[in-house]
């Protein structure tokens, strides 16, 4: 694909109906898209996209990439794949839009800060912010992940 046509490919991935997201998949991957959401679908098209333009990762990239992760995880395939359950990492902003006001959520190791104070679950800064009571994994959009306090 020339690089010409990936800003208007890009641009038109956000009007695109569900099922144009689905037939540009198959014709991308070449398979059946997943189950999953239309951002998901989105931004792994648009990846795509501009993949086969200008080519992916280069390989000092990739070993890059893969050596932060083992120092993460130590190269424990256990323990990264219970990571990849669990809390997002610290640092993770988390945005929700509540009413009309948008709400950021800080991850940290131990807790989560709201408002420059630290809460112990996503749940009491839910209820904080609703007054009534929520799941907080599910009110910020996350799945609960397994293990999670």
């Amino acid at each position: 694909m020339p690089p010409a046509q990936v800003l208007p490919r890009l641009a038109a991935l956000q009007t695109a109906t569900t099922a144009e997201l689905k037939q540009q998949w198959r014709a991308l991957f070449g398979k059946e898209p997943p189950p999953f959401n239309r951002p998901y679908l989105v931004g792994r098209l648009a990846y795509r996209i501009q993949k086969l333009a200008y080519g992916g990762l280069k390989p000092e990239t990739r070993a890059r990439l893969e050596a932060l992760g083992e120092q993460l995880d130590g190269g424990n395939v256990v323990l990264r794949r219970i990571r990849a359950d669990s809390r997002p990492l610290p640092g993770t902003r988390l945005l929700r839009e509540w009413r009309g006001v948008e709400h950021v959520v800080t991850v940290r190791p131990d807790d989560f800060e709201y408002e420059g104070r630290p809460y112990r679950s996503l749940s009491a800064i839910a209820r904080h912010i609703t007054g009534t009571r929520w799941n907080g994994w599910q009110f910020f959009g996350i799945r609960n992940p397994r293990g999670a306090p």
